[in-house]
């Protein structure tokens, strides 16, 4: 088959800059792993756009696994914008894969990962903007088969009018041998057809007409070597803009209002030696300075404390910092909130929930408010001075029923911050949502809290809080009614309320500027009655309609545990000779045996030397009085021309990490590369020699400094002349910056830097497009040769340096 690949630079490098963030759709990251010369061709397609997409951890281990599969392409393709959708159809451009410009139409397999319900509208736009059928029945041979997975197809009912088959589960449960299998297949001639059906025929994969599809299971989380999912590198600021690994699956504490801590059981660990080698993948080859040690509650990590004071010892000096996104109460402990404190600052975040301690019982937490005080206490020894708390209303608990809310949650939420804060001295965010009682979970069969009643609710803690100094932000409790009735409805929710979403314009409907509150309005309104049935409590004997995928929890469990909910009764957590099975570790699906790491284990990374050439600050002897400076000249091409400049600056920092060079620091919260760039570029404007600076603790040839650099920048960036300066200490140090004079352009003009701005108006006319435009050089100003500072004229940036420190290169 003849791929007609797309190069968006080609076909669309003129028009993209009438859309927002460009570099969202023309790739050329560092570290791309798909090819053009494949067996079997997959995209990985995440429903929302790239800074999100990038920033989900289950996208990017899909990607890097299924990569490493000889044989296998997968490119990664994210939701459009609607300005760009509209570029698209427009110019009768299909949706392609950034990597390697692959139309989505013609791959084998275009796999969905769907995080969140309202991720559905943006699947329906990428099948529309890559010229596939929506409707799985319409599909021919010419069309790729289209799956989907993640954790919101433990209902797949409301999806499968638009995908061919679901995977049920953790991909490592079995999807990557599955895909393997598929391209030999393809190899030796199958078609489609032949391919869905064996996919279909998998235990894992539910599709229309099929009784049951079991959970996968990742039963070798805790035994598998080192396997960070680092690639590719975002040229562009995305949402969670660290590195992120994944020291634990599941989780032991068995909420019962927790979707995830059902879906992912049962807990597994990796050991500390496996996450020390992920973060250092993530530092070496990714050039991230913060990692986040991600998990559903990274508190109950064995040892976690151990670990990360271990991480700060072998990385403090190279100013790397690490996250614990995920840590219950009581797990909270002075040493701990030490080390998570020892390179940067990050909030304390408490997810209290629900404020009565009886009610805690209720959904099995126990999040005592004299703990969570103590800590705060504790906390702001530590420097800590703000903190957040979540809580949802409309949890099943405190005698609330459909009939019933006389528990007052509104008001005890209120009196929990108060209290909180009169006795810590300390102001706090809260956020509020509307608990949607989740399939799978003992609160499934509830009834979920209806929009006006949830808007009392809130309105009330807003008026309480906010005027006495206190952030309140609260989830809307309509868009909460829209994803409750995804997440619980059957065929009909599909056919009758999203597809129709979609066709009168819905779209990326979790961002609050796209929500089209009308549209869904409108149409839960004409379908009043299944929008009642959906969201109405529940017989714990009555079908439901999830119930042919098997999650590996028995119904039984869940309906012992609604029970105790309602008695105010604990469930321990879970531990390999637990009392009360849940089915996820019975003897069929294979006991889990959890990695329990002792302290005295976790010194497995020596620490760095001082004098290691890895960033840290410190040097021996004569060379620290002396600040060893890097000139250089690089050019900005290709895609990177749609890089704005505060990417830019976070590309050169993070190739100096990856690149292992000495590179100096900034001091202060955030410690940075000492790096200086003479003058920003335009979006959009090519720039052959443009000009920035670099600090280093020692001194280092230039020809090294430009071949090291070289091997870790994206394409299109590129350096082309360096020059090495010794300033020594007490001399003026001049940035790049300050020496500016003007520019060279490609017609020769010789301007101002003052005039570069209407310069460049005037060559792009009134659609004001600066594609096209090439900035030859940039210009310094000229140096007398007393040394003074005098200007000149103009001269070369290398020139002037060598004027103001002469015989020091």
């Amino acid at each position: 088959m003849d791929i007609p690949f797309i190069n968006p630079m080609e076909v669309l490098g003129k028009y993209f800059l009438s859309v927002e963030k460009p570099a969202r759709y023309t790739g050329g990251e560092y570290g791309r792993l798909a090819k053009r010369e494949a067996d079997l061709y997959m995209a990985i397609a995440f429903p929302d756009l790239y800074e999100i997409g990038m920033s989900n951890q289950a996208f990017r281990i899909l990607y890097n696994k299924l990569n490493a599969v000889g044989g296998i392409s997968c490119d990664r393709a994210f939701a459009p914008a609607p300005d760009f959708e509209e570029l698209l159809e427009k110019l009768k451009v299909p949706l392609y894969g950034l990597d390697t410009g692959i139309p989505l139409k013609h791959t084998d397999i275009l796999g969905f990962t769907l995080g969140y319900e309202l991720g559905i509208t943006g699947v329906l736009t990428m099948l529309k903007s890559a010229g596939i059928p929506l409707h799985a029945s319409d599909r021919t041979e010419d069309d790729p088969i289209v799956i989907m997975g993640g954790p919101c197809v433990s209902n797949p009912l409301p999806y499968s009018s638009f995908i061919d088959v679901f995977w049920i589960g953790e991909a490592e449960g079995g999807f990557f041998p599955l895909c393997t299998e598929l391209r030999d297949m393809k190899k030796n001639g199958a078609p489609r057809r032949e391919l869905l059906s064996r996919i279909a025929a998998h235990p894992s994969v539910w599709t229309r007409g099929k009784a049951r599809a079991v959970r996968a299971i990742d039963r070798e989380f805790s035994d598998r070597n080192p396997d960070a999912a680092v690639f590719p590198v975002p040229s562009m600021k995305v949402v969670q803009h660290h590195g992120s690994v994944e020291i634990m699956r599941g989780c032991p504490n068995g909420c019962r209002f927790c979707h995830a801590g059902i879906w992912y059981r049962p807990m597994r660990q990796k050991s500390a030696a496996v996450v020390k080698a992920e973060a250092e993948a993530f530092i070496t080859q990714g050039g991230y300075r913060e990692i986040s040690l991600s998990s559903l509650s990274t508190g109950d990590y064995a040892g976690i404390g151990g670990l990360v004071s271990d991480l700060n010892r072998s990385y403090a000096s190279r100013h790397i910092s690490f996250q614990l996104p995920s840590l219950k109460v009581s797990s909270f402990s002075l040493p701990l909130l030490k080390s998570i404190s020892e390179v940067r600052k990050s909030g304390l975040t408490f997810a209290v929930e629900t404020p009565v301690d009886a009610w805690q019982f209720s959904i099995n937490k126990d999040v005592c408010r004299e703990n969570v005080i103590a800590i705060i206490n504790e906390a702001k020894g530590q420097g800590f001075r703000g903190a957040k708390f979540y809580f949802m209303i409309g949890l099943p608990v405190g005698g609330f029923s459909a009939s019933d809310d006389s528990s007052r949650e509104e008001q005890e939420i209120v009196d929990f911050i108060l209290e909180v804060s009169q006795r810590t001295g300390m102001h706090f965010s809260v956020n509020v949502g509307t608990f949607i009682p989740k399939p799978h979970t003992p609160y499934q069969w509830a009834v979920q809290l209806d929009e006006e009643t949830a808007t009392q609710k809130l309105n009330f803690i807003r008026s309480k809080l906010k005027p006495r100094g206190f952030k309140v932000g609260t989830h809307d409790p309509f868009v909460s009614v829209v994803e409750g009735i995804i997440s619980r409805g059957d065929e009909r929710v599909g056919e009758l309320i999203i597809e129709n979403a979609f066709a009168r314009g819905c779209r990326l409907d979790a961002w609050t500027e796209y929500f089209s509150r009308d549209v869904w309005r409108s149409l839960i309104d004409d379908n009043n009655a299944l929008v009642s049935e959906i969201l109405s409590m529940k017989n714990s004997g009555e079908p439901l309609p999830w119930d042919c995928i098997d999650a590996s929890v028995g119904t039984a469990f869940l309906r012992r545990e609604l029970e105790k909910s309602e008695t105010q009764e604990l469930t321990s957590a879970c531990t390999d000779n637990c009392t009360h099975p849940c089915g996820s570790c019975s003897s069929s699906g294979g006991i889990i045996q959890n990695i329990i790491q002792p302290d005295n284990q976790h010194q497995v990374m020596p620490e760095v030397p001082a004098n290691s050439d890895s960033g840290n600050p410190e040097t021996d002897g004569p060379e620290d009085t002396l600040c060893h400076r890097i000139v250089f000249s690089f050019s900005k091409r290709d895609e990177a021309v749609f890089l704005p400049h505060l990417g830019l600056v976070e590309t050169f920092s993070m190739a100096f990490i990856r690149s292992g060079l000495p590179v100096t620091f900034t001091q202060g919260f955030n410690p940075l590369p000492r790096l200086d760039f003479a003058a920003p570029l335009a979006i959009g404007i090519q720039g052959d020699n443009e000009i920035a600076s670099v600090d280093f603790t020692r001194s280092i040839s230039p020809d090294i400094f430009a071949e090291t650099l070289n091997k870790y920048l994206p394409k299109g960036i590129e350096i082309s002349r360096a020059e090495y300066f010794a300033i020594p200490l007490g001399k003026k140090r001049y940035s790049a910056a300050s020496l500016l004079w003007g520019f060279l352009y490609d017609d020769n003009s010789i301007i101002k830097a003052s005039e570069e701005k209407q310069y460049r108006l005037n060559l792009a006319g009134s659609n004001d497009m600066f594609f096209g435009i090439r900035r030859r050089s940039v210009l310094a100003k000229s140096i007398t040769n007393n040394n003074n500072g005098g200007e000149e004229n103009h001269e070369d940036y290398f020139a002037a340096y060598g004027k103001l420190y002469p015989g020091t290169n």
